[in-house]
């Protein structure tokens, strides 16, 4: 009997099967590959008839938002707010134990879920959002128990810092580590504030500048841990460090770019007075600044393939250009001559990507290996003779 090979396939989306297609197929056109095993990979290639992965996602994002509208529907009706007050008429101490022992349940339960079903990422992940809210609500009660009236509540946002980030890592889970550095930029803003007094200027320094410090330090953090080689067997504490970059360096890029576009609208003031008294040409250096961040992003992130730094450039890039146009033209500019303007720098810019782009591909060949036209006359359009060709002797 013959034995009959069965070759298996691969479940993508639409948009994934048209992308592999295409860079087999310009691998074949470069001769990578033959034209058999072009064949053979795309046969293995199945376009999936639903893409139920996206639907888990939206899914449980929706049942949290339901669930908490749920919560908020029941915090206003009467009988269960007397209801609700009885309950939480305990001293803070005792709702802090009752929030953290419903956070470590939580957690364990998500950490049983992951085991035992790894494939659900979403559903596990819901959970330790949960498990993240109730530990919020324990640090908040803690506060208020051990409250003195100083008014030095950053400090509740450095435990949760902590908290979160060595959870995070030991579990290990993106999602807890997110929420440890939100916390800890909650923990940098109050309690800078906090030292000031908290007033307009921290060492010369207004909130949004803090904030540029802050994520540039979270970024530079975030691609030094990606551009180090990690294995994946590694479960060290420096291991899962590095497994976090991409995270960090996405909360890093958030502030850093949002820091900076406000930065480039209210520069380093802190009184609206004083403010509104500056000409805007004098924050045009702030705008410059935020457009040059821009541009090194999306710089570095062509070059190193990184499509969140493209990403985020880009984003912002065409951000400070609508909001310098809404500044400076909008009353003395016709709107169809500053696109007109845009339109044209970016036609420039694409098309001197394009001539890069062309320059490793193999199909466009180089400007000194294409033919020169001739002439009659047997010259070129330099200006070479063409030697004749040479008859070969018998």
């Amino acid at each position: 009997m013959k034995k009959t090979e069965q070759q298996s396939h691969i479940v993508l989306t639409r948009k994934q099967h048209a992308l592999v297609t295409r860079t087999v197929d310009n691998w074949q056109k470069n001769g990578v590959i033959d034209t058999s095993t072009g064949h053979r990979l795309k046969a293995s290639l199945v376009i999936a008839s639903f893409d139920w992965q996206k639907t888990a996602r939206y899914a449980f994002s929706i049942a949290i938002a339901c669930l908490v509208i749920a919560v908020s529907a029941l915090a206003v009706d009467k009988a269960l707010i007397e209801f609700l007050m009885r309950i939480f008429n305990a001293p803070a101490i005792g709702k802090c134990i009752f929030f953290t022992l419903l956070a470590a349940g939580l957690f364990q339960y998500g950490l049983f879920s992951r085991r035992k079903y790894p494939y659900r990422v979403y559903s596990n992940e819901a959970v330790f959002f949960l498990g993240v809210l109730a530990l919020a609500g324990a640090v908040f009660y803690l506060g208020v128990a051990v409250d003195t009236g100083s008014g030095h509540f950053s400090l509740l946002f450095l435990l949760a810092s902590i908290l979160y980030a060595l959870l995070g890592l030991w579990f290990p889970s993106p999602l807890v580590w997110v929420f440890g550095l939100l916390s800890l930029s909650g923990w940098m803003g109050t309690e800078t504030g906090y030292v000031s007094g908290y007033g307009a200027y921290f060492l010369g320094m207004n909130y949004p500048l803090r904030f540029v410090l802050f994520g540039v330090i979270l970024t530079v953090a975030g691609i030094e841990g990606q551009n180090i080689a990690a294995d994946r067997n590694d479960k060290t504490l420096k291991a899962r460090l590095r497994s976090m970059s991409q995270q960090t360096k996405v909360i890093g890029l958030l502030h850093l770019f949002i820091a900076l576009w406000i930065m480039s609208i209210f520069g380093n003031y802190g009184d609206m007075r004083q403010w509104q008294q500056v000409r805007q040409y004098e924050l045009f250096h702030w705008s410059l600044i935020f457009g040059a961040v821009s541009v090194a992003a999306i710089w570095y992130g062509l070059k190193k393939d990184d499509a969140v730094l493209r990403g985020f450039g880009l984003t912002f890039l065409c951000i400070n250009l609508y909001t310098r146009y809404f500044e400076y033209f909008w009353d003395t500019l016709h709107k169809a001559a500053f696109f007109t303007v845009l339109a044209i720098s970016f036609w420039y810019i694409g098309g001197r990507a394009e001539t890069i782009w062309n320059m490793g591909r193999k199909d466009v060949p180089a400007v000194s290996d294409r033919p020169e036209p001739e002439t009659e006359t047997g010259r070129t359009t330099t200006g070479h003779i063409q030697n004749p060709p040479q008859e070969k002797s018998e």
